[in-house]
């Protein structure tokens, strides 16, 4: 059944978050805001739909892939405790924040501990990748901090022409020298004292080849339920933004960690600037009691002054708004860097920090390049790629995204500790199913690392007084509007290199 709420009219054709491929003509988030989506908009829906949300699961989805199954959806961290058991006593609260677009080597590549850049004796990155023209272009240091409004892409199609065969030097083709940008510690001051200081992950991968929508579903749900771009979909928030309906009867065969947040009891909230990942998946917003709990940016750090932050907190950054914190496409991200530094510090200096574990990442790597190539992953459910190839790139779920930054901050982190444990978005649905003992939602999540490697709950807290870190970058609001009207990040002539 599907829940009519507005009509668009003549407004044209289907409304996306971001402008993220080369080949779409769609509008891109920044013209959300002209679209009449806010969390009013979400509210009617919610009211008129509330009659068919349904508490359980439910069948949905089609066969396709056949891969080896390696995970069992449903089980437990631990068999012999009932589910919802409380398995990690010392945390009461788990923070998650995510940002938008950028891979591991363009924000962390020069960071001096973890797996970055290879450096040439004069301290400069030797990485490249070819640009079809007989010359290969090196990593450079990205001119400006604004990141590029329309490359490089991190469509599923480009993403695969960038993982060239397993051999990632497919970036440029792809998407231009621009891809090759990176930035560091003089950009993004906060981002590299936070890495410098409590613990990071040199392998974690976004969870699939694609863009935003289908990485940031498979952070909520462990599966992408067949989604791989911010494209109109069946059961999409793009086919409720563009047509006024959506099916919310339909929804992953075993819910979403909101579900199994809601079946156990456990407090929650999404903090965000009026839009939410859990618009990804349009049955959560016929729920009133979850639209109840997307709350404002503001309230998060009214909760944290305050010490009343819930069980499960998660903080979506502004990706609507013309000056976003986003980190994503036209956006100056120093004022990520100042987002992350905000939610960090609000942490750090509340009365729930002496129990909190609060995970940073990224939801996909924005088409910038990365050196480390994808290793295969677990297939979370028999739904198929919403693709047809050709002309699309052939592909499966069958391997993770591009690396993405990613950190823990918690009293109980581990000090000068970098993990390499294969990590994705499923590990955050991992985390949360190891601290409450959820049954795990798909077979990829089943098999996830729970990041817990980066904290020590053995010993006294290394950070039981939080650190000192550095302040964050500062931008200007002129060149907030050099980002949006001609940013660019052509790579300098010095690093257009010749093949001999």
């Amino acid at each position: 059944m599907a829940c009519r709420i507005f009509d668009h009219g003549n407004q044209g054709g289907p409304v996306n978050l971001e402008n993220e491929n080369h080949d779409r003509s769609t509008m891109n988030r920044r013209q959300l805001l002209g679209s009449g989506l806010a969390l009013g908009s979400v509210a009617a829906f919610a009211s008129a739909c509330s009659g068919l949300f349904g508490g359980g699961s439910s069948s949905g989805g089609s066969s396709g892939s056949s891969s080896t199954i390696t995970g069992i959806p449903g089980s437990l961290p631990d068999p012999s405790k009932a589910p919802g058991t409380n398995l990690i006593p010392q945390i009461d609260h788990i923070v998650i924040v995510m940002l938008e677009n950028h891979s591991y080597d363009n924000i962390l590549g020069m960071l001096p501990r973890g797996n970055g850049f290879t450096l040439d004796s004069s301290g400069n990155p030797t990485n490249t990748n070819p640009n079809g023209s007989g010359d290969v272009i090196r990593a450079f240091h990205t001119p400006t901090p604004c990141r590029a409004f329309s490359t490089p892409s991190q469509s599923w199609n480009d993403s695969h022409v960038s993982y060239d065969n397993g051999t990632n030097q497919g970036f440029v083709t792809a998407s231009g020298g621009a891809a090759m940008a990176y930035y560091d510690s003089t950009d993004v001051p906060f981002t590299y004292s936070l890495a410098s200081t409590f613990p990071i992950c040199d392998n974690y991968f976004s969870s699939v080849l694609g863009q935003t929508f289908p990485n940031r579903r498979y952070m909520l749900a462990a599966t992408s339920y067949g989604m791989v771009n911010d494209t109109p979909g069946t059961n999409s928030f793009q086919q409720f933004l563009s047509s006024g309906s959506a099916d919310v009867s339909a929804h992953p065969p075993n819910g979403t960690i909101i579900d199994l947040l809601n079946q156990y009891n456990i407090s929650w909230k999404n903090y965000n600037f009026g839009i939410s990942s859990l618009l990804l998946y349009p049955y959560l917003i016929a729920n009133t009691t979850n639209l109840s709990r997307m709350v404002a940016f503001s309230e998060f750090l009214s909760d944290a002054k305050n010490g009343t932050l819930p069980s499960f907190s998660l903080i979506d950054p502004n990706l609507i708004n013309f000056v976003g914190n986003s980190e994503g496409e036209g956006d100056d991200i120093q004022y990520g860097d100042g987002f992350l530094g905000q939610v960090v510090n609000a942490v750090m200096s509340g009365p729930n920090w002496s129990s909190t574990m609060l995970v940073y990442c990224y939801d996909e790597a924005g088409g910038y390049y990365d050196h480390v190539v994808p290793p295969t992953a677990t297939v979370p459910d028999d739904v198929p790629p919403q693709i047809v190839s050709p002309p699309d790139q052939p592909g499966g779920f069958d391997r993770y995204g591009f690396r993405v930054p990613c950190g823990v901050v918690s009293p109980y982190a581990k000090k000068n500790y970098v993990s390499h444990v294969v990590s994705d978005h499923t590990s955050l649905c991992r985390l949360v199913e190891s601290k409450w003992n959820l049954p795990a939602m798909t077979q990829r999540d089943a098999v996830a690392s729970n990041l817990l490697d980066m904290i020590d709950l053995n010993s006294a807290p290394a950070f039981a007084t939080p650190p000192s870190l550095a302040a964050a970058a500062n931008p200007s609001v002129t060149q907030v509007a050099s980002c949006e009207l001609n940013s660019s990040q052509n790579p300098p002539a010095s690093d257009i290199i010749p093949v001999s």
